[in-house]
């Protein structure tokens, strides 16, 4: 299960519109990685400026490895914390998240970032079963 869902929120989801900064508090208690690495990285980018923070420290283990998977492949979940923070995220190899900021000077570099050709050059061979 990617998320610790709570009767009450699984109640308001059946009733159907579901508070978003109540999903936002599940994904936070559920998925404790992915939440600290990416608000430290909003922290980072709001301290240091520039066009984007980003982690390139593979999780301690499989656990921390699976939550920010859960929490970058589901669009809904995503969703929720890139409006939650203010940020556009990225994603690479299982482990390397960005943030960048709503501003379209960084567009560039946000689609450097994300391309096919950046994939591929942060390959590898440690990596290919994360």
């Amino acid at each position: 299960m990617s998320l610790d869902v709570s009767p009450a929120l699984l109640e308001q989801a059946e009733r159907g519109e579901v508070d978003e900064q109540e999903f936002v508090d599940c994904v936070r208690t559920s998925l404790p990685y992915a939440w600290e690495m990416i608000s430290s990285l909003v922290a980072q980018l709001k301290v240091d400026g520039g066009e984007f923070a980003d982690n390139q420290v593979p999780p301690p283990s499989e656990k921390e490895r699976g939550q920010l998977l859960r929490a970058l492949a589901s669009d809904a979940i995503r969703g929720a914390l890139q409006r939650h923070f203010g940020v556009r995220l990225a994603f690479q190899n299982c482990h390397r998240v960005a943030v960048f900021p709503l501003d379209p000077a960084v567009d560039a570099t946000y689609g450097r970032f994300t391309s096919i050709r950046s994939q591929l050059l942060n390959q590898s061979p440690e990596l290919r079963d994360c």
